[in-house]
């Protein structure tokens, strides 16, 4: 086990007690507050002295497992960790995939002491050498999802070996955590035996956080085979909503005969504006207007035509009035509303966040929360984290030269938290329980690149001085 100190953050529990309940809410009225400036003419604003934790300087870490060396800028007192690389072995000598995506953070029950589950897999071709591993789902696909075990003590970070926990999925770039304890690893493609697979993809996958080795791999077919981007769980009600990462996509919710045990099955549904026929939410819509919402069924979750025509599944709640969106990424459930983001959504095809906010079985309510007018402003993320402060921690998507972490107040003013010099994206922010550790991943490139594996850093510092 490596241990690398790091300094203590024993405030939190006592601002994240004085926040309250509304981190989310008051996390995107900033979103919502920085773009109403700029669409008023206003310059955008930074946060006073980086939103107290003043200029960016640069640390160099390397991975003793790996070898890898990673260099990030951050404010002065903070410090990091790399682990996980892609390539490096895991604890049954295999090799950690590469392309890391979204991730969780789980409680295990004992204090300071974690679980990171994470998603991993390119979109590309069956591999030519896979590798061997029990419960594979398909022989062919390298993709699926990894666990580490992590633990923070008296401001120490303890990494434990990485093991796989699902194996042979394609693109499981995303995902979502569940109140129950798992992560639903979802993939992002539909290919099948035309494709040269070995078995048909497109599917959610459940994935236990206590797991200590590869999950029984049993694709979830109820809730959908199409092209998935997240996943997020009502904890009232147990319904899962997921999104659908195409330029034509719809915004989805399961529900399952038995809440918490998905496997069971359920129902499938699609979400619809009322009074407006297949509503068109990438353009032409103004933030901070609600409308009403219902759902419509889908009568063939997992339609065999899916490879072909990946938006089989799209089709059927189209055909009922359902409503469109502009590629639909991560999600998450947080006071009460699940937040959906668009990454090509908007006027400007600069993104989008959506508030849906579910009231019973029927229906509930929708509504534009953010979109940016500029990709100067802030182009729409790969991930969110809420911070427990009440701010963002967004995930800069592609396009970027040398992609940021940035943090987002509530006033709407941005921050650089952490940057570096590859083209590397950021996905899968999350905070620790207690809010003493940020993990995220550096997406990396596919197999075999060696300047850019994916690969897991974990960030830690004097949080308490700023506004995250």
């Amino acid at each position: 086990m490596v241990t690398l100190q790091g300094s203590n953050r024993r405030s939190f529990l006592r601002r994240g007690a004085a926040a309250g309940g509304g981190f989310a809410a008051s996390a995107v009225e900033g979103l919502a507050a920085r773009a109403a400036r700029a669409e008023d003419g206003w310059r955008a604003r930074s946060a006073p002295g980086n939103g107290g934790y003043g200029p960016l300087r640069e640390l160099t870490r390397f991975d003793p497992a790996s070898g890898f060396s990673q260099t990030l800028r951050l404010p002065e007192g903070f410090d990091f960790a790399v682990f996980s690389v892609a390539g490096s072995p895991l604890a049954d000598g295999t090799a950690t995939p590469p392309a890391h995506g979204g991730m969780a953070c789980f409680a295990t029950g004992a204090r300071g002491e974690w679980r990171l589950v994470r998603g991993h897999g390119v979109a590309g071709g069956p591999d030519a050498a896979p590798e061997e591993a029990k419960h594979r789902y398909d022989s062919l696909a390298s993709g699926g999802a990894t666990t580490v075990a992590v633990s923070w003590k008296d401001g120490a970070l303890a990494v434990g070996p990485a093991r796989r926990t699902l194996s042979g999925a394609v693109a499981n770039r995303s995902g979502g955590p569940t109140p129950w304890g798992s992560w639903l690893s979802c993939e992002e493609s539909t290919g099948g035996a035309s494709a040269g697979w070995e078995a048909p993809h497109g599917y959610v996958f459940e994935v236990p956080s206590s797991a200590d080795e590869v999950s029984e791999p049993l694709p979830l077919k109820e809730m959908g085979r199409f092209v998935h981007g997240g996943a997020a769980v009502d904890p009232r009600t147990g319904a899962v909503y997921l999104t659908e990462d195409q330029n034509t996509a719809g915004l989805y919710r399961f529900l399952p005969d038995a809440p918490g045990r998905l496997a069971e099955g359920g129902r499938l549904q699609m979400l619809k504006v009322v009074g407006e026929w297949n509503a068109d939410a990438r353009s032409g819509r103004r933030a901070g207007r609600t409308v009403y919402v219902e759902w419509v069924d889908v009568d063939d979750a997992d339609p065999a035509g899916a490879e072909a025509d990946p938006l089989a599944v799209f089709d059927q709640g189209w055909a009922k009035g359902a409503a469109v969106f502009g590629r639909l990424q991560q999600c998450f459930f947080a006071d009460g509303a699940v937040y959906a983001a668009s990454a090509s959504g908007g006027d400007e095809g600069e993104g989008q966040l959506w508030e849906l906010r579910p009231r019973g079985q029927r229906g509930g309510t929708l509504k534009l929360v953010f979109e940016s007018p500029d990709a100067a402003l802030l182009p729409f993320p790969d991930g969110i984290a809420v911070s427990p402060a009440g701010s963002l921690v967004v995930c800069e998507g592609a396009g970027r030269a040398a992609p940021v972490l940035r943090g987002v107040t509530r006033e709407g003013e941005v921050l650089d938290l952490a940057g570096h010099d590859g083209t590397a994206v950021w996905r899968g922010a999350v905070f620790s329980p207690d809010g003493e550790v940020l993990f995220a991943n550096l997406r990396g490139g596919s197999r075999g690149d060696r300047a850019e594996p994916g690969r897991t850093v974990a960030i830690w510092g004097p949080w308490q001085q700023g506004v995250l």
